[in-house]
């Protein structure tokens, strides 16, 4: 998704363990800008910055600008970054161009909201199989996430990647048949209408009331 943020970068002339210390002292971290064919830039950023992208709404999805001080202004996504491994704090950055004409592949989320009927009413358990699914789309059409309405849900029916609302240049990449939610009987009774899960130990998240003749 596209963003009016804009993080300024500064180029760096040096490269190295002791740049990466100076810069973090300096509340920088290490970063690169590269793609769009051309030139590789090695830039200090604010890791402040790339924080309050990573908590928006659209996550490592969102495109901004990155101002370089090299007179370059581009947009640009985070494609790669590095962690410290015990305090989680940022140590580097990739931030790749992006040429708002093609079109690219990215992973979106997958939100559900309501209460599924064959919980309610048949005593069937709510089930999230997959959480993301992977589509190809231009720049300016990556949406932030899909919100799926399991309201209608039976014992014996799926929400599946097929079914998600594509809009404007998307395009699923992500195999059509991969069960996204699901509704299934309690104690494993055969779910009919192809809710079968595609993985072994899905989540369960609803829980209905118990069958009938269920011992308490």
């Amino acid at each position: 998704m596209r963003s009016k943020i804009t993080v300024a970068a500064s180029v760096r002339d040096s490269r190295g363990k002791n740049e990466a210390r100076r810069l973090r002292r300096a509340n920088q971290i290490p970063a690169v800008v590269y793609g769009a064919y051309r030139e590789a830039v090695p830039v200090a950023v604010s890791p402040k910055d790339i924080r309050a992208i990573l908590k928006s709404s659209s996550g490592q999805n969102t495109i901004f600008d990155v101002a370089i001080s090299n007179g370059e202004t581009t947009p640009v996504m985070l494609v790669d970054m590095q962690r410290d491994p015990i305090k989680g704090n940022l140590l580097h950055v990739d931030l790749k161009r992006i040429d708002l004409t093609k079109r690219i592949r990215v992973p979106i989320p997958v939100t559900f909201h309501g209460d599924p009927r064959g919980v309610k009413t048949q005593g069937g358990l709510f089930e999230v199989v997959e959480r993301q699914v992977e589509i190809e789309c231009l720049p300016d059409d990556i949406p932030e996430k899909f919100d799926i309405d399991v309201t209608p849900l039976l014992i014996g029916q799926a929400v599946r990647a097929s079914d998600l609302p594509l809009t404007g240049s998307m395009k699923l990449l992500s195999p059509p048949d991969v069960v996204m939610f699901h509704v299934v009987a309690q104690r494993g009774a055969q779910a009919t209408g192809g809710a079968e899960a595609e993985t072994a130990e899905p989540e369960v998240i609803k829980k209905g009331k118990k069958e009938e003749g269920e011992k308490k």
